[in-house]
């Protein structure tokens, strides 16, 4: 490693560590989402019933096993004498994993940027800096940034040819929310091109079948319902939201359950074109390699935001990564816009600053849900922008990176 690159790495390192401790000091003296008052319920519930008993009666709890059991864990763990001397709370410690999780992406990308394709160091430190991860890591309170992190670690293994580890760690980001299954035909067309489907498929099965195994065993139907066609809330984001500004009484109602037949038709039709979609870019991407490939789960992650029924404040961490690794541009431009919504959204229901518990269930609060346009709309420009591109035979600039590896390694 030459001098630079060690600086490069020690400044990175250090803006991480800097995210990290602003995240660990907003969650021990925050509560705050109704997220982390919803979970603190759940684990309340799975502690005196069990899993079961949660999936029959509470159509709100979505979430594989896994995280169930990281709920109950935490709720014991906090009901604990000395863990409350310490001020340790509840809405702590579900956050804490998160932001250690965040911490830990930023190792693993300065990885892919040393020894895969090179991504600039402005970019990085952005990345590290987020204040879109400062606010849903550090606040919100939910389990979406631990979620990202085994999904980096899958697409790491698949640019090191390590197909196994790439279908355990691809396993283990379903554990946390269902919604990494988006992301699977492009790991199987990746790696049955390569002839390795199976040391890919196998791990990944093994791993899924035991975290599963209690529901798969004993409630199916339940796990099924609750978990495997979890969906969103109607008319908070993009197409949604727009039918609801037509004034329709068809499309007017905000909800995630009960829905009329035409918001459940539109429903399943963008579903299904998500799922097309993904296929699609799957199969005719299947032979790239190296970045490349990031690109074809960038693409897939752009297809499901824009085209998405409903779509979650929190979400906006999902794809940070990948579109990072994609368009470095591309990244900015949406870290910019999500971070307004985002402050607009948690300022909103937090009734200004400085936030402490922000609540999103009041109807006259649901202003905000006008700012999640900005992010949509540049999700649909940056994609126009790549697809035009593209078509115009101008390589982006991290395909110009990887050639250059490329040619570097021949």
């Amino acid at each position: 490693m030459t001098p630079t690159r060690d600086l490069r790495t020690i400044f990175i390192v250090a803006l991480a560590l800097v995210a990290m401790t602003l995240k660990l000091a907003t969650a021990y003296n925050t509560i705050g989402t109704n997220d982390a008052v919803f979970f603190y319920g759940f684990a309340k519930v799975l502690n005196e019933h069990g899993l079961e008993w949660t999936y029959a009666h509470s159509r709100y709890f979505n979430h594989p096993p896994l995280t169930a059991y990281f709920l109950r864990g935490i709720f014991v763990l906090t009901e604990q004498r000395w863990c409350q001397d310490l001020g340790i709370h509840f809405p702590f410690l579900l956050r804490l994993p998160g932001i250690i999780a965040d911490f830990l992406v930023v190792l693993v990308l300065l990885g892919i940027s040393k020894s895969h394709f090179k991504i600039p160091t402005w970019a990085l430190a952005l990345f590290a800096l987020s204040p879109v991860s400062l606010m849903v890591s550090g606040f919100h309170g939910n389990t979406d940034p631990i979620m990202v992190l085994p999904m980096v670690c899958a697409v790491w293994m698949s640019l090191r040819s390590r197909p196994k580890l790439a279908g355990l760690f691809f396993a283990l980001s379903c554990q946390i929310k269902i919604v990494p299954l988006l992301l699977l035909p492009a790991f199987v067309f990746f790696w049955l091109s390569q002839g390795k489907i199976r040391e890919f498929l196998i791990p990944a099965a093994i791993a899924t079948t035991i975290l599963w195994l209690e529901p798969l065993l004993n409630f199916p139907v339940l796990f099924a319902k609750n978990v495997l066609a979890y969906g969103s809330y109607w008319g908070m984001w993009g197409i949604t939201y727009c039918l609801r500004l037509t004034g329709m009484p068809e499309f007017s109602r905000v909800s995630f359950f009960d829905l009329g037949p035409g918001q459940t038709l539109v429903i399943t039709v963008l579903k299904m074109i998500i799922l097309i979609a993904a296929l699609i870019i799957a199969w005719q991407r299947r032979h790239t390699r190296g970045l490349a490939f990031v690109e074809t789960l960038a693409w897939t992650w752009l297809m499901f935001f824009i085209l998405a029924p409903g779509a979650c404040p929190q979400y906006m961490v999902w794809f940070a990564p990948f579109i990072l690794l994609a368009s470095p541009s591309l990244y900015t431009a949406l870290t910019i816009a999500s971070s307004i919504f985002l402050f607009a959204f948690y300022n909103i229901i937090s009734g200004g600053l400085p936030w402490s518990v922000a609540l999103a269930m009041d109807e006259s609060s649901q202003h905000w849900i006008v700012w999640s346009l900005l992010p949509w709309s540049v999700l649909i420009a940056g994609a126009v922008a790549l697809w035009l591109k593209r078509n115009h035979g101008k390589l982006d600039l991290p395909l110009l990176r990887l050639e250059k590896v490329r040619a570097e390694n021949a």
